[in-house]
This record gives C-alpha cells, structure tokens and sequence, in this order.
C-alpha cells in the first residue's frame, strides 16, 4: 500500500528537486511542493519559468499585494486576487478616496519587507463554519460571501503567510510558492475601478494591476515591452497616422478616415487575390434579416444579448396597442418579432445554399463574403479597433461532403500560413476550442465536428491544443494565435466545423448515388475581424506598413523653393507610374520637412534639390534601410513598383 508524502519529499526521492521547482501537477491539478500525494502518484514538474509557474508566482505575490496594503490601510477589505495573461490583480473595497500612483509606492516598498522576512506560505484545510466565523469576525464581507458560494462538501482551503505575530490569512484553492522570498521581481502597474463580480448593480472596487516574473531581468524585459507598447498602441498611432476616429454619435463604431480607408480596402484587395487563387466565390448578402432566419439558425436564444434589434413603426403601433401588457412581456415579444442586424454572415449563406437543388458535383463551394456585421459589446469591454460593434470579416463558409473535409482544412491552412508569412508574423499557435456548456446540436454531431478538426490538424502535421468549452455554439473550431514583435499572443484565423446549421436549414445536395444528402458546413476567416487584424497589425508593425500596403509609399520633399518645381514633376512621374505618392513644397526648412515624413511613417522619403533637377535624379531615404543616396528617377520607379507588389505564396 502506498503512503502520502509531500509534493517535495516525492521530488527528492527522483532526484528531480532543484532551485527553479516550483510546483508539480498530478491527477488534473497543480499542488504546492508541501501538498501530501501520494508516492506513487503520476506527476509532471513545474518550473519557475513555465507558464503554469508563472501563474503561481503572480497569485502569490496577489497575496502579498494585499497583506501590504491592509497593513498600509486599515479597514480596507478584500475580495478576489487572480493571475492574469501578464500579471495579477486583487480588488479592494478602501475606505475614502481611491488609490494613487504614489500609494503604489508605498504598497511595493512594504511588498518587498515581506518578501525579504522569506516566511512560508502554508496550507491549511478547514470546515466552511471555521471559515465563516473567520472572516465575519474579521469583517471581510465579501470573502464570507464567497465561502458562502462555495459548493457543500467541497474542501475549503486557507493560505496564510507572514510572522506568527503579523500573519496573513485569505481563503484560496492555491498552489503557491514555497515562502515569499521567491518574490523578488514585482511590480504594480496600475490602479483601476471594477464592479464586485462585474455587476454594475455592485459596490464599485479598486483594483490594482501588477506582474511579477522568477527573475529581475525578466521584469525588466516585460516592463520595457510595456513601453514599447505603449508607443505602438494602435489608438495613439491611429491618430498620429490619422487612419480613423470614434465618435459617440456611433459608438463603438470606427469611421476610418482616407488613410485608413486605403489601409483596409489593401486588405480586402489582397485576401480577393488570394480567393481567385483558392477557388472562392464572393456573395453579396442583406445587412438585415427577418427574426425566423435567426430563430432558424439557433441564435435567438444563444446569442440575444448580442444583437442589435430594428423596431419598425408598424411594430411599434403594434406593440403600443398591448400598453396593458407586462413590459417584460413586451420586451420578450419585441425581440422574438423585430428585425435584426445581422451579427454573423453564415445563416445568409445557408439561405443561398437553400435557394436551390444542389449536386455533389457542386462541391465543395466555396462562399466569400466581406458584408458587415454588427454585434453589440459592452461598453466597459469595447477597445479601439480591437472589440467594436460594427466591423466587417474576411468571412466564408465551405459547403462539402464530409470526405472532403480534411482536404479543405488542408488548402485553408496553407492560405492561412501564406498571409501571416505576408505580414511577418513567424510564430503561429493553434487550439482546438472543444463544446461549450451553452450549444446546439447531438453529441454524436459534436463528437464528429471534434474529431473532424482533430484529424485535418494531424494530417497538416502541425501540433495543437485542446481546449474545453471554447467552441462557438454551433461548433467546435481551430483557433490560430500570432505573437506580434512585442511577443503578445492574438486569436485571429479560424476554422469550424459546423454539422449544425446545415441540419436547421435542411440543406441538401443531391450525391452520386441519386439520393439527398446533408452537406457539411466550415466556417473559416484568415485575418478575422479586418478592424481587429489592423489594430493587431499596427501595433506588430509600429505603424510602419510595407510598401505594397502603405496608404502612402514616398513623400517628395524640396530642399528650397528652387527645387519645388522639380520635385512637382517627380511627383508627379511616380504618380502616373501607379504610385502612391505625396509631395512637401512647403517653406519649412529641410529637417523640418523630413521630420514630418518620418512621423507618418512613410517607406520613402525623395529628397529633391537644385543638384538633383540638373542630373534628373532623386536622392532616397528609405524608412527600413537608412540613406540610399541619389539614383535616376527611373531606378527609383522600378524599385518601389516592385515593393509594391504584395507578397505570394
């Protein structure tokens, strides 16, 4: 019979305890080195540098967080202290004004007196009526509240740290590190405000933002990313660049200004090229739908909150007519009977697919569509391009057979991996997004979908992660995360597999044998939301887009009013070679002017003097590559026509 040891007694007798430790994972879960299991339990190590060692690292330094600032606030409560993407945040219900950045300063000095007593964090399992009389006799309200929530029967954990004489104590599944003198690399970043449980019908909370990382040169690193960051945010260069605005008048909702216009028309333009190439047809479909095709389609019901109804006058005359009803009745009836703004292009395209016989010899096809879609996002989520409410995709569907399923995976990711290469983005990772809780559909169809996806994944020989609970509600789907230069990872392509909808909307084809058959229906998008795609591109680019895309590919400059005649012809030459080009004749001075040009950002810029107009040459300055000195006009025209051609697979 086996017996129970520590995490860390099990690690020395394999020889596998060292210095960057920090943990271990077995049976499903990640447990403190001090945690018993037992010795001849399964067990992966963590380390300090892992992903899941990080995640510890920063839950605990939460904790710290928060002991340093009840012990700088007095009567300041506690609720929830999670590790995040590049950090962790604990919300704080303080007494009087919010938190300043000079408070931060304060918190991290005490952080560290903490970190520097190395007392260990221990584990400490009690019944759930030891920890209500804990918290209630320690005023901690909302952390009775969430021992309150906490399932009967299930174990409830406590986690304490410091001096027998200042101890620490919060209720938490864990793991954490060992003591707290691995916490040696922190840093609070910011402080912000945040409803109780996300409810704005809840008390409002400070929430501080920090990170923590093993080491000091990692935090280092993070924190000048950070910087870095900030100069390419896509807002901030969207304005500087003039791309695009917001107004509240539509909000949420970008206009993008002649610039930008360029910009994401040159989207469209390439993926189109690449749709003649891969055998795609574009449909143009209606902005506006009648509730049965939603209600066909499953998303009325699934996906309510997120539509943007349209009341029309007979339908408020009508509804007025029922003022004796109950309002939420109403409210109820409206949504089932109102138009509404299509969020979603793929309940369009099984109308089409519907509209007439179809054979198999039809298949597969391959339905494009750059229609726009409206979905409504909360406010407190929407940000920039990033997550609007009105946006357009490099949206298509494939109709196939079910047979013809890995083929098709199979010539998606190939297009897929041809326009990332495009735009420079080398590191690709890919997840399987599995049922979520909330779906329509059988197993035995989910079941299939799954393994579908799975098997297009492995015969493209390419490694993924399975995901639980991440698919849409019609389908399982591949997700395709790029890390940008700032090597922040972003969810752009997908593709799904969706045995639903063809089945909602009784598609059918006709097959070799004579008989009708259901279809199978891929949802794929390569760039995504082509409003997200240029917030991620631009902040990957630092505003600096390739010659074939920028929406302005030379500035002509002249050294005086001498030369501005001369640079008018040039202009004016590189123009009717097909160029996009703008021209500075102004008064400034030189540098000035050069200057200016910089701060847009453009590829080229042609500087023209008296020297120049008598040689008819140019002399160039390439953005990327520094000064390339004076060449004829014509050797200029053939260099930038041949960067403006977008790259092929």
């Amino acid at each position: 019979m086996s017996e129970r040891i520590s995490a860390r007694e099990l690690l020395e007798q394999k020889g596998l305890l060292s210095d960057d430790v920090i943990a271990i994972r077995t049976g499903g879960r990640i447990v403190d080195l001090h945690t018993p299991i037992d010795s001849k339990a399964d067990f992966t190590v963590i380390h300090k540098t892992d992903k899941d060692g990080l995640a510890v690292i920063r839950h605990s330094t939460a904790h710290v967080m928060a002991d340093a600032v009840q012990k700088l606030f007095p009567g300041t409560k506690v609720t929830i202290g999670p590790a995040i993407e590049d950090g962790f945040y604990y919300d704080f219900d303080k007494p009087g004004a919010g938190f300043t950045e000079d408070d931060l300063a304060k918190i991290e000095k005490t952080m560290s007196d903490v970190v520097k007593k190395n007392t260990p964090f221990r584990r400490e399992v009690v019944t759930r009526e030891q920890a209500l009389t804990m918290f209630e006799k320690m005023g901690e309200t909302f952390k009775v509240e969430i021992i309150r929530a906490i399932p009967e029967g299930e174990e409830i954990s406590l986690y304490k740290h410091g001096t027998k004489d200042a101890e620490w104590v919060d209720v938490c599944e864990g793991p954490h590190v060992p003591s707290t003198g691995w916490l040696n690399a922190v840093k609070l970043t910011s402080v912000a405000g945040a409803y109780w449980r996300g409810n704005e019908h809840n008390p409002m909370l400070q929430r501080i933002y920090g990170t923590a990382f093993p080491t000091k040169e990692a935090l280092e690193e993070h924190l000048k990313l950070i910087e870095e960051a900030k100069a390419r945010d896509h807002r901030k260069l969207g304005k500087e660049l003039d791309l695009f605005l917001f107004d509240q008048v539509a909000p949420a909702m970008p206009f993008f200004l002649p610039r930008g216009a360029f910009l994401y028309n040159g989207l469209v333009h390439y993926v189109r090229e690449l749709y003649s190439d891969f055998g795609y047809e574009e449909v143009i479909t209606p902005q506006a739908f009648d509730p049965k095709l939603f209600r066909t389609s499953g998303h009325l019901g699934n996906y309510n909150e997120n539509m943007y109804r349209l009341w029309t006058e007979d339908l408020l005359e009508e509804m007025a007519a029922k003022k004796d009803q109950d309002a939420a009745k109403l409210i109820l009836e409206l949504q089932e009977n109102s138009f509404a703004l299509k969020p979603m292009n793929c309940p369009s395209h099984c109308v089409i697919f519907g509209a007439r016989r179809r054979s198999y010899r039809e298949l597969p096809w391959r339905m494009a569509d750059f229609g726009r879609l409206h979905r409504y996002e909360r406010g407190g989520v929407v940000h920039g391009l990033s997550r609007v409410r009105s946006f357009c995709q490099d949206d298509a569907h494939v109709f196939c057979t079910r047979e013809q399923v890995p083929d098709e995976i199979e010539q998606f990711i190939k297009m897929l991996y041809a326009v990332y290469k495009a735009f420079a983005f080398d590191r690709i990772d890919i997840k399987l997004a599995l049922r979520p809780e909330k779906r329509v559909g059988s197993d035995e169809f989910w079941d299939m979908a799954e393994q579908a996806l799975a098997e297009g994944l492995e015969r493209a020989g390419l490694a993924f992660e399975r995901v639980p609970g991440e698919g849409a509600f019609y389908g399982p789907k591949i997700e395709f995360h790029v890390h940008d230069a700032l090597k922040r990872s972003w969810q752009l392509g997908t593709i799904q597999y969706d045995p639903n909808l063809p089945e909602r909307f009784d598609l059918s084809y006709v097959g070799e044998d004579g008989k009708e058959h259901r279809p199978v229906m891929l949802h794929r998008a390569v760039l995504g939301s082509l409003e997200r795609f240029i917030s991620v591109f631009i902040e990957h680019c630092g505003g600096n887009f390739p010659a074939w895309l920028a929406p302005v590919q030379a500035t002509v400059v002249s050294v005086s009013d001498k030369s501005a005649a001369y640079g008018r012809a040039v202009q004016t030459e590189l123009r009717a070679a097909g160029l996009r080009v703008d021209g500075d004749y102004s008064a400034d001075k030189l540098g000035a002017k050069i200057r200016n040009a910089r701060l847009m950002r453009v590829p080229y810029i042609v500087v023209v003097g008296p020297k120049d107009a008598e040689a008819g040459t140019v002399s160039i300055r390439s953005r990327d590559k520094g000064e390339l000195g004076a060449m004829p006009r014509a050797a200029f025209v053939a260099l930038l026509s041949s960067e403006s051609k977008a790259p092929r697979y």
